[in-house]
């Protein structure tokens, strides 16, 4: 499993929702040699009002949270950093305003499809 969640400014993610997910989706797929068709993506949108940034950050300041099964080599981790760093920037996304974090968790601390996600025979690999 991998689930992705970006936050930003309303006014500069909103109409860019479809594009910057589908680039996020391909550095998951390319880095994690995750399944195309696996996509889970929310978008957080904020008005100016209720989202604050640090000093030296501009408008278009976006945090991505990245949650997954634990398994991946750090290399691989890093990757993934590193291809949004790259597939971002032509979003005006520069890597100053570019925050991401990876959460990993055990399978058994998974529950989707029914079943705890330590159950599951899944039809990808989580060890790369």
């Amino acid at each position: 499993m991998v689930q992705v969640k970006i936050s930003g400014l309303r006014e500069y993610l909103d109409p860019i929702k479809p594009q910057l997910s589908d680039v996020i989706n391909s550095c998951v797929v390319d880095a994690l040699q995750y399944p195309p068709d696996k996509r889970s993506h929310r978008f957080f949108l904020f008005d100016s009002s209720d989202f604050f940034y640090p000093t030296g950050r501009t408008e278009r300041y976006t945090i991505i949270e990245v949650s997954m099964i634990a398994g991946r080599s750090g290399e691989i981790k890093k990757q993934l950093i590193r291809l949004m760093f790259e597939r971002l920037q032509p979003f005006g996304i520069s890597p100053q305003d570019l925050e991401i974090t990876i959460f990993e968790n055990p399978k058994h601390n998974w529950g989707f499809r029914g079943l705890p996600g330590d159950e599951h025979q899944l039809n990808y690999k989580i060890e790369v």
